[in-house]
């Protein structure tokens, strides 16, 4: 199918990574102008959206974060969705009418689109099915990623339960701005369109949920109509006010995932976020607007870095590490993941005084404290072993010295006494000769 086809495709720029637990929650390392992101996951954050009650958004709103690593990054399967009930079918003589009239429509116009009342397996998984309540205006009205797309959404829980209901969202169609059964079904909607998505768990909140109102690893009702769509904006043409704000929503919601353990798509919105910062400009910007800039240019450059040592993208991190280091040298979080990359490519000696030099700009971080301890104890450890490995080769037991001393001691004193033993008998000899020839 063609919806297939154009979904590969889409996917490929829109990387799906499977949800891995949350880590446990330990002391960060954060500046005081930070703040972990709410509990509340969004699907959208946006000063002109207006909601009729606080609910959780598509789009989340958290600040710059620094989470500890913890040892267990279990990635658990996630539960099947929940059985739908049989579809609509039709009787013998109207699939040879549908199938007459598809056969005497042109290519361009049947790529494989439902007719109202039929479920899409939009993924050929189960997990996200698509169901068109009003058509559109034709397959040329479809929206394209990087577009940016208005929509009016409600989003239920399987009992009726209104989680958002939004009349107006717009986002970058693509960019991972909003849940994933939203982003991928919009794309195959027509302008005008109304649609029911149904999807599991895995491409809504995943099996952590949204506190209060989504609880974990529960399945999503999308009503969604697609009202517009627009040409992403020029990035070149952008003031600097409203370049900030684009970066920040992308670095936002590279937080939102991050917090989903969903390294991947955080990688990915981090990176979108820098490729705005870094995009080339038409228009000067104040020297205010330069500093918030590189403010946000860090945060998601140290973020970007928690993401790969997630990952154990080693080499990408320590590059993500040393570009904030170029423009803040510094800069603790840097250094600490810094230290980290190396302390977990067993490289102690590197990690250690990267750490103490971190530790000295924050002498009462019990965060740097603990993890200085730890690669102090094992590069200790490391050395006492390599040690013992190397006398080991060299066949030192450690006995072997002492016992050749006191060898070498017993020769000596021997040879001591033979010598002036000897002397005295010669001495004696020509003592006797000499009386002998006087008389």
């Amino acid at each position: 199918m063609r919806i297939h086809s154009n979904l590969s495709c889409f996917l490929e720029s829109f990387p799906n990574a499977r949800m891995a637990s949350l880590e446990e929650t330990q002391p960060e390392i954060i500046d005081s102008c930070d703040s972990e992101a709410s509990g509340s996951s969004a699907l959208l954050s946006s000063d002109s959206q207006s909601k009729p009650k606080k609910t959780p958004s598509v789009l989340d709103s958290g600040e710059d974060f620094e989470i500890i690593d913890s040892e267990d990054d279990d990635l658990s399967e996630l539960p099947l969705l929940e059985d739908l009930g049989a579809t609509k079918k039709l009787d013998t003589h109207e699939e040879e009418l549908r199938l007459q009239k598809a056969e005497d429509v042109e290519e361009e116009d049947t790529e494989a689109i439902p007719a109202p009342d039929e479920w899409l397996d939009v993924l050929g998984s189960g997990l996200l099915k698509k169901k068109i309540l009003t058509p559109g205006k034709g397959v040329d009205s479809r929206p394209r990623s990087g577009q940016d797309v208005t929509v009016q959404l409600k989003v239920l829980l399987d009992d009726g339960t209104l989680v958002e209901e939004q009349p107006s969202l717009t986002f970058t169609l693509g960019d991972g701005d909003v849940l994933q059964a939203l982003d991928l079904c919009v794309q195959l909607m027509q302008l005008g369109e109304r649609s029911l998505i149904v999807s599991d768990a895995k491409y809504a909140y995943g099996v952590h949920g949204s506190s209060p109102l989504v609880p974990p690893d529960a399945a999503l009702h999308l009503e969604v109509e697609l009202l517009d769509v627009q040409e992403g904006p020029d990035l070149e043409t952008l003031i600097g006010k409203d370049k900030i704000e684009l970066a920040n929503r992308k670095r936002e919601r590279g937080n939102f995932y991050y917090q989903q353990a969903d390294y991947v798509l955080a990688i990915n919105s981090y990176d979108i976020a820098l490729r705005v910062i870094r995009s080339s400009s038409k228009v000067d910007f104040t020297p205010e607007e330069e500093a918030e800039l590189l403010d946000v240019k860090v945060k998601c450059l140290n973020n970007l870095a928690a993401s790969q040592l997630k990952l154990d993208h080693f080499e990408a991190a320590l590059k993500s590490c040393n570009l904030v280091l170029e423009q803040q040298p510094d800069n603790v979080k840097a250094l600490f993941r810094k230290g980290k990359v190396y302390a977990q490519q067993g490289e102690y000696s590197e990690a250690i005084p990267i750490l103490k030099r971190a530790l000295k700009m924050e002498p009462t971080n019990k965060t740097i404290h603990a993890e200085l301890s730890k690669l102090v104890k094992k590069h200790t450890d490391q050395k006492n072993e390599e040690s013992a490995m190397y006398k080991k080769m060299l066949g030192n037991t450690g006995n072997e010295p002492a016992l050749r001393s006191t060898s070498k001691s017993s020769w000596s004193i021997s040879w001591k006494w033979l010598f002036g033993a000897t002397a005295v008998a010669i001495g004696g000899v020509a003592l006797s000769v000499v009386i002998a020839a006087r008389n």
